[in-house]
């Protein structure tokens, strides 16, 4: 007879609080500090320092002026947000079979799809844009600066690990549920429209959150690719101000700028909070 185990019984609740204490300061000590470099003036913050007494709002007011944060932000939630929805329709499309189906090359391709994750992002740049640069020249259509482009490459990202997250939930969940449905009438396309999608929304929230990340943190491929994300937004923003010179620099405006950069993200999290957590858990019992 198995024994269970309960995390109170397996760690003290002294050293669990200690622990949670510890972690919560030191997730809360940047933020904090970052909130508080945005408040302070520009001049306070390009001394190296913050200034308790006279916090102002001036920042996040002129940082729309100083920089072009509104159209970064448009362009980076239209590019996150198209690239994660289309990684996990089509993640959640290729998990079905590979769970439920047993046919040749299953395991080679579940495989591939593990080994991709693997390889550095910065050995793709190269290979990535000579494609692009030479499909433009081909069919002569601008891909280089432009949304398709961008979205494709951040989709191919964020598609892997869409397909190995909802794969991982498929595999623990019960296919009575399915069965019922095909003996009732339903096709396959059917049953996976009506019963399986509903069950995996937990799932297809964990992928559509990381996958959009991808599109919003990244910085890379953006600037190769000609793209006027927020990251690449606030990169050219901060070179402009520590190549100033004999103005001063704006870095209380940066630091605003990249507190309400945030705010999309932690909105996120929080508007889909219950279904990470019961995705990332039903994964993690699934795969065990």
């Amino acid at each position: 007879m198995k024994k269970s185990y309960s995390a109170e019984r397996l760690i003290p609740p002294v050293i669990s609080r200690t622990g949670t204490a510890c972690l919560v300061v030191f997730i809360a000590v940047p933020v904090l500090y970052l909130v508080a470099l945005a408040l302070s003036p520009n001049a306070s913050v390009a001394l190296g320092g913050t200034d308790f007494r006279h916090f102002t709002g001036a920042n996040f007011t002129g940082m729309w002026s100083a920089a072009q944060v509104a159209r970064g932000m448009v362009n980076s939630v239209i590019i996150a947000g198209i690239s994660a929805a289309l990684a996990v329709i089509l993640g959640a499309c290729a998990a079905y079979p590979l769970a439920r189906l047993s046919f040749r090359g299953r395991k080679p391709l579940l495989y591939s799809l593990l080994g991709s994750q693997s390889v550095p992002q910065l050995a793709l740049l190269l290979p990535l844009y000579i494609m692009l640069a030479g499909v433009q020249g081909v069919i002569g259509v601008h891909l280089i600066g432009s949304y398709p482009a961008i979205i494709a490459v951040y989709m191919t990202f964020g598609l892997p690990l869409a397909t190995i997250v909802c794969f991982v939930y498929l595999r623990g969940m019960p296919t009575d549920l399915e069965e019922a449905a095909l003996v009732d009438g339903c096709t396959r396309s059917g049953a996976l429209r009506r019963v399986i999608v509903p069950l995996m929304a937990p799932a297809m929230v964990v992928s559509l959150v990381f996958a959009f990340l991808v599109g919003w943190n990244d910085v890379l491929f953006a600037s190769a690719l000609q793209n006027q994300t927020i990251a690449v937004t606030l990169e050219q923003f901060g070179l402009a101000q520590s190549e100033g010179f004999g103005a001063q620099p704006l870095y209380g405006d940066l630091m605003a700028a990249a507190l309400v950069s945030a705010i999309p993200v932690v909105v996120l999290y929080l508007s889909f909070q219950r279904y990470l957590v019961h995705g990332l858990a039903a994964g993690a019992l699934s795969g065990t």
